[in-house]
């Protein structure tokens, strides 16, 4: 691949929602440039983008794939990025480093959930964008309702530039609107421009309006000219085009067929020709002692890359970075800032779907892959400057989609925990964990898909099967009634030396905000010496291990040691232990023994005219609605917050999404304990009981 300097480079993030068709747009531009010698469709699994096995098997992306585009001596990074809402980290990977966003949106099923999220989030990375709807070789589509769909959602920064010309149920060509022509395209993907027939003259008369009101507001000029209702020149509306997809002032909807090669080549056009490079923004933001900065972006000549992906699988590490300032070369070793970690930049690539070329060097704004960087992972700067500044690091959305995770063959836990850490490094918006209190692994993320896609690779790349159940919740239980007093005596006799511990204690709950044992000691006398408190204590610690209901352990308790006896002979640390213990038997159960259950704080994004929806659920899960406010930053949608019991939210995730057709969303914290109901314990209690004859 030629050399290409940052003016020749552009970086685009393809977002949508799932099976918009992303990917097919990504394979006909490479196949239109020539750069594949075949069209691949996912459904097919010949594509380019989705490699991945599982990609391959599903039929839909699951991580974020690059591909240099090259068109007309420009170099296109496209950064194909996956539509289901599981794996919207990767999303957040493309937008960090791309320069402009197109969101893809299928003409059949209209603007879905993918394509509000994808605005958002390009939207958030203050990046431009512009519509591409697929698929217009559909009968069922229909600009008109898509179109009025668009920017009711999306306001009048919405334009349309290009527009199909249906006759009957066949799309006989389209409408360029700056160039007021139709453009009929052959099986190449190449097109035959002419006049506008008559038929539809005044349709493309109302859109022409309504583009030239969208470019009008680029400048003042344009707008006098408009309301003079002058003519806007064709070169104005060029210019004027190319601004306001800039400065985001107009975001320009273009029809076409990803498997048609309808409007491929004018879409690259608007890429090249109006699409900012890397420079364009001036400043990257850097973090410097926890204070943020501007980085000048020119005018350096230390080189600074930012590590926006990583893949960590049987073949391998590879580092996937942008380089943010400089050009770097193959002969420079770079600082881990993270780190402080040398790493050799030896052996650099750029990778189209999984096919890796190697290159001497790589300007600012390009994109590459280092592979072997054992001390780099995702999110790392690397620079040959000697300053620490942290170029600044992608947000991850947080998932709170929880499963416990066994081995179908026993033994396979450490192959378990080695599997998932290293999808781990790719994936970091998946969190795993040993449970101490429940014994089991759990490995959290965004929902079921994606939990699901990593059990699979588990089998494919470390070799074992797991199974993924409802996780364990971690109940403990508590004493309600004050002043229990009770003894607690062991006594043996074996030959020799004998056991003896004697105790009398009064147990109660424990001061409020405690979490384990209060012990104190009123004994008189002397009727335990001091030298065994330690040795009671120690005992009641052990003992609270486990509960008496369930055998959740035990919280909250206090226990004074007022009275007992003690022989001079047989008496004996374990023996007052052994003591103890007995004494915490005889308590519990005549001390109003209850199942505590961990609430979190929960708080629901939703759109306002699901709110009741919501908040009907949430009552069906024991929730407790604290209140509600309008959404910062995000019209039309409202926060909801209440405190629920975690046992309620298991299936939240999936739940939520299929009420809110995907448009929800929640964090949910831990914040206290509280009783179970009775009902619930006693269910509680017979699955404990279950569960400990299975163990058996």
């Amino acid at each position: 691949m030629a050399k290409f300097n940052t003016n020749q480079i552009r970086n685009v993030a393809f977002l949508g929602h799932g099976g918009s068709g992303k990917t097919s747009l990504a394979e006909a531009m490479l196949y239109m440039t020539k750069a594949t010698d075949r069209l691949g469709t996912p459904t097919d699994g010949n594509t380019v983008l989705d490699y991945d096995p599982e990609e391959i098997k599903r039929g839909f992306s699951i991580s974020l794939a690059t591909a240099p585009v090259v068109y007309k001596n420009t170099k296109i990074n496209v950064l194909d990025a996956p539509g289901f809402l599981d794996f919207s980290g990767e999303v957040f990977q493309a937008v960090r480093v791309a320069d402009a966003a197109i969101i893809v949106i299928d003409a059949r099923s209209g603007v879905q959930v993918g394509a509000e999220l994808a605005w958002d989030y390009a939207t958030d990375a203050g990046i431009p964008k512009i519509f591409f709807i697929n698929k217009f070789d559909d009968p069922e589509a229909h600009f008109t309702k898509l179109f009025d769909e668009l920017r009711e959602k999306f306001g009048h920064t919405v334009c349309p530039l290009f527009l199909p010309m249906r006759v009957g149920g066949n799309i006989e060509g389209f409408l360029n609107l700056i160039d007021m022509k139709t453009f009929v395209y052959d099986k190449t993907g190449h097109h035959t421009a002419g006049e506008i027939p008559a038929d539809f003259a005044d349709v493309a008369a109302d859109y022409k309006n309504m583009l030239l009101e969208s470019l009008a507001e680029t400048s003042d000029e344009l707008m006098e000219k408009f309301f003079a209702e002058e003519e806007i020149t064709r070169d104005e509306a060029v210019e004027a085009l190319h601004t306001g997809i800039i400065n985001g002032s107009i975001v320009p909807v273009i029809c076409g067929s990803s498997t048609k090669l309808w409007s491929i080549e004018e879409l690259l056009d608007i890429i090249v020709d109006s699409f900012p490079r890397h420079t364009s923004k001036k400043n990257e933001k850097i973090t410097v002692g926890g204070e943020t900065k501007d980085l000048p972006i020119e005018g350096t000549n230390d080189v600074n890359l930012f590590v926006f992906k990583t893949i960590a699988d049987q073949f391998g590490k590879q580092t996937f970075f942008k380089v943010m300032t400089g050009e770097l070369n193959n002969t420079m070793t770079l600082r881990n800032v993270q780190t402080g970690a040398s790493e050799k930049m030896a052996h650099i690539y750029t990778v189209c779907g999984k096919k890796q070329v190697e290159v001497d060097s790589l300007a600012c704004g390009d994109i590459g892959m280092i592979p072997k960087l054992t001390n780099t992972g995702t999110n790392d700067t690397l620079t040959s400057g000697s300053g620490d500044a942290e170029i600044s690091k992608i947000q991850f959305p947080e998932g709170f989609y929880s499963r416990a995770i066994t081995p179908k063959s026993k033994g396979d836990e450490d192959k378990i925990s080695t599997g998932v850490n290293r999808l781990l490094e790719e994936d970091k918006t998946l969190k795993f964990k040993n449970d101490p209190e429940t014994n089991q692994l759990v490995v959290t993320g965004m929902g079921d898909m994606q939990l699901s896609i990593l059990s699979a690779r588990l089998e494919s790349r470390s070799k074992v099967s797991v199974d993924l159940t409802e996780p364990k919740i971690a109940y403990r239980e508590a004493i309600k009634k004050k002043g229990v007093q009770v003894q607690g005596k062991h006594k043996k006799q074996s030959g020799g030396h004998g056991q003896y511990g004697d105790v009398r204690i009064t147990f109660g709950p424990g001061p409020e905000g405690t979490e384990g044992l209060t012990f104190t000691e009123s004994v008189v006398g002397g009727a335990v010496p001091k030298g065994y408190f330690p040795a009671v204590e120690k005992g009641l610690q052990e003992a609270m291990q486990k509960g008496i209901l369930a055998g959740f352990p035990m919280v909250n308790l206090s226990a004074d040691l007022y009275d007992g006896s003690y022989h001079d002979v047989d008496s004996s640390e374990m023996a007052f232990k052994l003591a103890a213990n007995l004494a915490y038997k005889a308590a519990m159960p005549i001390a109003n023994p209850v199942i505590l259950e961990p609430v979190g704080t929960l708080k629901v994004y939703v759109p306002a005219d699901m709110l009741g929806d919501a908040m009907g659920d949430l009552n069906k899960r024991r929730g407790r609605v604290l209140g509600m406010s309008a959404m910062e930053g995000k019209k039309g949608y409202q926060v909801l917050e209440a405190e629920v019991p975690f046992s309620e939210m298991t299936d939240y995730t999936i739940a939520l999404r299929a009420m809110t057709q995907g448009k929800g969303s929640y964090t949910l914290y831990f914040v206290r304990y509280e009783e179970v109901p009775a009902m619930n314990a006693q269910k509680i209690i017979e699955q404990a009981k279950r569960d400990a004859e299975e163990e058996k």
